[in-house]
């Protein structure tokens, strides 16, 4: 049999039924039981705490079977919390620490404490969630109009009008501005949560080391965004209502943010929505004591010809996807919040630093439990392979559609929003990305239900910053004086939006709108009690920073509320007719405009609507095309619907405008 067949046959066996096949479980008779997968262990204790601060618990030698080692207590042991003690033959390799206690790397919720370097433990508790008759949302993955953002940024600032911080149920509170209202006011029929796995949210204190690590970039010692993953199956503890900031305190021990995460799922279903997960499984953490590095680290890491962790990542200690344990984990953990919390898609970061064995396994394993699961992932990280997940069925983040439109670099690379073209695209590459980039136009997907299209992400300068640098209302290193009348968006800036949006929410493909790009969002660092020298200037990586740097000011949207209603109805429009997101190849036809930046095409799929869609990014000329045969009707111009707006022929187009026709 071949080697590569091994994991596989080792991983369906274990997923034949729910469970998972390590971490605690309860017996059908009443009891509670253990697992661990530890193969170069000497020797296994287990720890029960009867509290989370306590230092000392109750031990137990546990049984060792091959590789596992197992233990059953009487009784079911809810409200307590465990951990485990690892021994082995040569301390000197320092690949266990025998004096360290490590929560269970199959812990379904972690208690921690707010430190860089936490004790961790793992909760016991009973899951009695009542789901109803909830499943998944099954949206077809063309028809997806994705909202990207952090949880806690949604309702964090004091304008959403929420009660709490930030949390779970802070995202589901009626009544509000931000949150499941926003999404729901919009039109987006699904969100992408930045991770919402456990991660270590506290960073080295600024200027001092651990592990050989100096800070000596982070003043705020802190990591908001979530990508310093720590434990792939359990729910982010800091995010749930009875969760504390204050340093050294304990968050998790109630297991409320197993409940009322499962609440914001169900609730975002309830509305239509479906819930996308954003999920780190190529490294982790490189702060916190993660017991995958006391556990086999030689086995489970990657490391340097000098023995140092690799972190290709750039953000964290690169995990061995291929080794048999971590893949077969990588997919376990996949499958449970699929399975647990009725996840309807995932997001991968960094999807090259993961090994194509275990994508294919993750997709093929995925679909068994819901067949319409929604997969994409940055094509990047240790390479750059877009068409190698098409070929595996994967979708991917099209960051050609972003840098051709967009561009790469404010002050030095722009694209076609600007009225220049990016890199080595031109009036006729560029058509490819508003159809898909399906591989009949030179493009990357074989089907472009796989083409996620985009212009803003958390990463880089938001949308809205860049064309303030580039059109010269602010430069990137200057201060910003007064928020509002920086966030207002000249006429020059909302034409370049409007275009920007026409183009985004007409092509092919499913799509991702970033938090607050309907409304030109901008990031500029708040001021805080900590000292950055980079106050009140605009922010393109804004990671650590848990402050009003990030958090959604509620009030921009009605400043900028003429772009905010045509997001609304570009959406509505998108929703309505399929012409807009499902047409194929041979359904859209280019119109001839003589116009180096002018862009006009006609979609036409049988018995539907048809519409045309026109953009002129030269900010001098203007474009005359000739239109197909019929009576066209100008829906959306200027950000109003509009009915009497009748094109026979001929339509011109000004300079810097967009419009959307329809022939009815």
């Amino acid at each position: 049999m071949p080697r590569a067949l091994y994991p596989l046959l080792f991983v369906c066996f274990l997923w034949s039924d729910q469970a998972l096949r390590y971490g605690f479980s309860f017996t059908d008779d009443g009891n509670t039981s253990f697992r661990l997968y530890a193969p170069n262990a000497d020797a296994v204790k287990l720890i029960i705490f009867d509290s989370y601060s306590d230092t000392r618990g109750s031990m137990y030698f546990m049984n060792r079977d091959s590789s596992h080692f197992s233990y059953t207590i009487n009784g079911r042991l809810i409200g307590k919390y465990y951990g485990y003690q690892i021994f082995n033959r040569d301390a000197d390799t320092q690949e266990f620490h025998q004096n360290t206690i490590i929560a269970d790397p199959y812990s379904k919720a972690i208690v921690s404490q707010n430190y860089y370097a936490p004790v961790n433990k793992s909760l016991i508790y009973e899951d009695d969630f009542d789901w109803g008759d909830d499943t998944w949302v099954n949206i077809q993955h063309r028809d997806l109009i994705i909202y990207e953002c952090h949880l806690k940024d949604m309702t964090a600032h004091r304008s959403s009008n929420t009660i709490g911080q930030g949390s779970y149920l802070d995202f589901i509170e009626n009544g509000q501005l931000g949150g499941i209202e926003h999404l729901k006011d919009m039109g987006y029929n699904a969100v992408e949560f930045l991770p919402l796995t456990e991660f270590a949210n506290v960073e080295i204190p600024y200027l001092d080391s651990t592990q050989s690590i100096l800070n000596t970039w982070n003043p705020y010692e802190k990591n908001h965004w979530g990508y310093m993953p720590s434990f792939f199956f359990a729910p982010e503890a800091s995010y749930a209502s009875d969760a504390s900031l204050k340093e050294n305190d304990w968050n998790g021990y109630s297991g409320n943010q197993v409940r009322e995460f499962k609440t914001l799922v169900k609730t975002l279903h309830d509305n239509d929505i479906a819930v996308i997960m954003d999920v780190v499984y190529n490294h982790i953490s490189q702060y916190d004591h993660n017991p995958l590095k006391q556990l086999q680290r030689k086995d489970y890491f990657r490391f340097s010809d000098s023995g140092e962790y690799l972190s290709e990542s750039g953000c964290g200690n690169d995990l061995k996807t291929d080794n048999e344990f971590i893949r077969s984990m990588i997919v376990e953990s996949v499958l449970y919040w699929m399975k647990e919390y009725h996840i309807d898609g995932f997001r991968f970061d960094l999807g090259h630093l993961i090994d194509w064995d275990t994508i294919e396994l993750i997709k093929r394993e995925a679909e068994k439990v819901n067949p319409r699961v929604f997969i994409t992932c940055e094509p990047w990280g240790g390479g750059y392979d877009p068409n190698g997940f098409s070929d595996r069925g994967w979708s991917s983040w099209n960051d050609q559609f972003r840098n051709a439109l967009k561009g790469w670099q404010p002050n030095s690379n722009v694209g076609y929003l600007f009225g220049k073209w990016h890199n080595d695209f031109d009036s006729l590459k560029i058509r490819r990305i508003f159809a898909g980039s399906p591989r009949q136009m030179g493009g990357q997907y074989i089907d472009v239900s796989q083409s996620l299209n985009y212009l803003e992400s958390h990463d880089d300068y938001t949308l809205g910053d860049f064309i303030r640098i580039v059109t010269g209302k602010v430069d990137k290193d200057e201060s910003v004086l007064s928020l509002n009348n920086h966030v207002l968006l000249s006429g020059l800036e909302l034409q370049i939006h409007k275009i920007a949006a026409m183009a985004l929410l007409t092509s092919q493909g499913p799509v991702m709108i970033a938090e607050g790009q309907e409304w030109a969002r901008s990031k500029v660092i708040a001021t805080t009690m900590v000292e950055d020298e980079n106050i009140n200037k605009m922010d393109h990586n804004s990671y650590e920073k848990d402050n009003e740097t990030n958090w959604l000011n509620w009030k921009h949207k009605e400043i900028n509320s003429e772009l905010v209603d045509f997001y609304r109805l570009l959406i509505e429009e998108r929703k309505k007719y399929p012409a807009l997101r499902l047409a194929e190849f041979d359904d859209i036809t280019f119109l001839d405009t003589y116009s180096e930046f002018g862009i006009a095409y006609h979609i036409h799929i049988k018995d539907e609507v048809e519409f045309i869609v026109l953009l002129n990014s030269d900010r001098i000329n203007p474009f005359t095309v000739k239109l197909p045969e019929g009576i066209w009707r100008s829906v959306v111009n200027e950000g109003e619907i509009s009915s009497v707006d009748l094109f026979r022929n001929y339509i011109s187009m000004e300079p810097l405008s967009c419009t959307l026709l329809k022939n009815r």
